[in-house]
């Protein structure tokens, strides 16, 4: 009776394992045949979740083929006419990152040896050539993703599929790329659709990955930045971690783009500043402003950088010399305002009594301080005007003014 019930057993694993061939048989026949695609996919699945050829790399090539072409056939009729329903945009992108990614977990299936110990792959020219021949419709999948506002994680992973595969080490000779700057521009797009997606490490991942592959503007760099910036004010575990990021990119915006772009400089001295790198940052800023030296910008930074040393005859003077430079900028006179107020307003309090002295003493800090005060907040009014962190400083100022000396 054991006998009989072992083969029994037998023929029915062995029915089990036929069926699910047949499945995989039946499922790539019907790929292609847009009519009966989701015959093809419900089949294929029964097949994905079965023991017996759920490791088969036969059954991941035929999902991705079905994917393929299915994109293939939309792709045809879009050509023909661009308004054919059966060529939808997002379900084309769709097509296209399903099938990638089951064409990836067949890879390394059909890379294992037999029981020969032998490797002898069936299906990995065929998906090589179906991924390099389709590697520009990624990028176009990521913008109709995007365009749908399909940002985390359909239009990123795409702009990422379309950015990786030329260094993916997947294809030989590698993959002919008609614009060198399409690559970076992906990585772009990809950081873009993860940060709208609120996915901001992978967005800074994306962006430093455009930096690195030779993104020419300077978005890329600031948005990385940004990124950082983010995760350093809503994760605490990650701040170190962030600085040190921001410290990086800042310095490769800097080396790239100059004082063009003064973000970089800002943050490499903030960078510094909060690592207490107080000497390094002064340093570094006496060189800049040895090789500029009519950069409001700089005199300003190196005010701030004092200004946290609690140096204030130093910060006072370089943030005066900086209002004084024509080409001075809105933020460097504002906070030139605000450090000159302040510096007046605690001259004031230390001020005791009635005496000739005091009362000259109140009558310098009423020219040189309040007054000249005013002045750079009427210049920096001028400049941009209805700033209400500039409005609430005018405030002040004025009230001191009518005030302390009636």
């Amino acid at each position: 009776m054991n006998r009989f019930l072992s083969i029994a057993l037998c023929l029915a694993a062995a029915g089990t394992v036929c069926a699910q061939k047949a499945n995989v048989d039946q499922a790539n026949k019907l790929a292609g045949k847009i009519d009966q695609i989701q015959q093809a996919r419900e089949l294929i699945q029964q097949a994905m979740q079965n023991p017996e050829t759920q490791n088969d790399p036969r059954t991941y090539f035929v999902a991705g083929k079905i994917e393929f072409d299915a994109y293939d056939k939309a792709l045809s009729a879009k050509m023909i006419n661009p308004n054919d329903p059966s060529a939808n945009d997002l379900d084309m992108a769709n097509e296209l990152v399903n099938g990638y990614k089951y064409f990836l977990q067949a890879l390394p299936l059909d890379s294992l040896p037999n029981e020969k110990g032998q490797v002898k792959p069936k299906y990995s020219k065929d998906i090589l050539n179906k991924l390099g021949g389709h590697h520009n419709d990624f990028f176009t999948a990521g913008a109709n993703f995007f365009n749908e506002k399909k940002y985390y994680p359909e239009a990123y992973e795409a702009f990422m599929i379309f950015g990786d595969l030329p260094e993916s080490g997947l294809f030989e000779k590698g993959l002919p790329i008609v614009d060198p700057q399409q690559i970076p521009t992906a990585y772009f797009n990809a950081g873009l659709s993860a940060y709208s997606g609120n996915q901001v490490e992978q967005s800074a991942a994306a962006f430093k990955k455009a930096r690195n592959t030779g993104y020419e503007q300077p978005e890329s760099f600031i948005y990385e930045i940004a990124c950082w910036q983010n995760i350093a004010q809503n994760d605490e575990s990650k701040l170190q971690e962030a600085q040190a990021q921001i410290l990086d990119v800042a310095r490769a915006g800097h080396e790239k783009f100059g004082l063009e772009q003064p973000i970089f400089i800002n943050n490499m001295i903030n960078s510094l500043v909060t690592e207490n790198k107080i000497d390094q940052a002064i340093s570094q800023l006496n060189d800049l402003i040895a090789a500029n030296p009519d950069n409001a910008g700089l005199y300003g930074l190196r005010g701030y950088v004092y200004d946290r040393a609690e140096k204030n005859d130093l910060s006072e003077a370089d943030y005066r010399k900086a209002a004084s430079i024509p080409s001075v900028d809105f933020e460097t006179l504002k906070n030139a305002c605000k450090k000159i107020f302040r510096i007046g307003t605690e001259k004031w309090n230390e001020i005791e009594g009635a005496s000739a002295e005091a009362t000259a003493a109140r009558q310098n800090i009423k020219t040189n301080y309040f007054e000249a005060a005013k002045k750079i907040a009427d210049q920096a009014e001028a400049m941009q005007p209805g700033d209400p962190d500039m409005a609430n400083v005018m405030e002040s100022i004025t009230y001191a003014l009518e005030t302390y000396f009636n």
